[in-house]
């Protein structure tokens, strides 16, 4: 059987706290979340476990996420010398932005498909995470890393997805994965 693990991870400190986005991988992992298909079940990651989720990705057949080549594995850049992006990987964002000429937030595909939208976002995230609330952290990576399971299960199943547009129209996206 193939093993899929979908993966998001949430940060310790803001482009802002680094010194802008060019430092991303100075930015620290709080807390980090895979899915993988192969056992069914969800794992958590602490910062301190943070090679265990390194090694966990490159077992995996595929990894998918959304905006993970661009920031997630730069975060994870910040504890190894491994470049992650040799792995292979489905950004979903990237797909998505790469055929509509503008990015759109997994939010935005939620809510335009399912109905639900995220629980909160990353910046409250890093509040909890600085007040010590790591199970509020892990809590909105896990359904993160749900949506985007979702997300792409649904893509795989019906060849599109659905997003809104900055007039509140709703538009479907073809996609190939």
């Amino acid at each position: 059987m193939k093993n899929i693990l979908y993966f998001d991870l949430e940060t310790q400190k803001s482009a802002e706290d680094v010194g802008g986005w060019n430092h991303i991988s100075r930015m620290g992992m709080s807390v980090g979340v895979t899915y993988s298909t192969a056992s069914g079940d969800y794992k958590i990651y602490g910062e301190e476990k943070v090679d265990e989720l390194i090694k966990d990705l490159q077992r995996a057949d595929l990894i998918v996420g959304f905006n993970h080549l661009r920031f997630d594995y730069e975060v994870l850049h910040g504890y190894t010398t491994l470049d992650l992006r040799q792995l292979p990987a489905l950004d979903m964002m990237l797909e998505l932005q790469n055929k509509l000429q503008h990015r759109l937030s997994l939010d935005a595909i939620a809510t335009a498909t399912f109905g639900v939208e995220k629980i909160a976002e990353g910046m409250q995230a890093i509040q909890w995470y600085q007040k010590g609330r790591l199970m509020e952290v892990a809590e909105y990576c896990c359904y993160d890393v749900k949506l985007t399971r979702l997300v792409h299960e649904y893509g795989l199943q019906h060849r599109e997805l659905h997003y809104h547009n900055r007039f509140g129209k709703k538009l479907t996206v073809p996609v190939n994965w």
